[in-house]
């Protein structure tokens, strides 16, 4: 002991028997110096600490990681509701057409276009097979930011045949 004070121990901590000792100079007043180096454990309180921070370093990368696999699948619900309105848009323009085959090309085309529209699509192909009217629609979606993609889907409507 040092002045009564014993180096390198925090509260709560226990010093190893010996492994703490300082001596002092008989009756000379000489300043306290250790006899051996103190234990790696038993870590004094001004000696600062490696591993500070690093639950907060693991705690960043699992909430890094969440909000990339939130960001993937928010993606990939964009992707799928846009195929989704696409197929919505092209059978609703393919009825509508259907609707109008018996006035011609022109006018079974403009009613789908309208319809496939109305449903967030744009018509991309209209063709008249004798009363069967077949459209192709397309949705464009942004899945990310900067990511713009393109959602196809085709469909076919005429009247029932026996």
């Amino acid at each position: 002991m040092c002045g009564g004070v014993r180096r390198g121990l925090g509260p709560g901590r226990k010093a190893d028997a010996g492994a703490d000792r300082v001596t002092r100079g008989a009756s000379s007043g000489r300043a306290c110096r250790p006899v051996k180096e103190p234990h790696r454990l038993c870590r004094s309180v001004e000696e600062p600490h490696r591993e500070r921070g690093g639950a907060s370093v693991c705690l960043l990368v699992v909430g890094l990681a969440l909000v990339l696999a939130g960001m993937f699948g928010a993606a990939v619900g964009a992707a799928r509701a846009a195929r989704q309105q696409a197929a919505v848009a092209a059978d609703f323009g393919a009825l509508a057409g259907a609707g109008r085959a018996l006035d011609g090309d022109e006018a079974a085309c403009s009613a789908a276009a309208e319809i496939a529209g109305r449903n967030g699509g744009r018509l991309l192909v209209c063709r008249l097979d004798d009363l069967d009217v077949l459209v192709t629609a397309e949705v464009s979606v942004t899945v990310l930011p900067g990511l713009t993609r393109v959602a196809t889907a085709s469909a076919r409507a005429g009247p029932l045949r026996g």
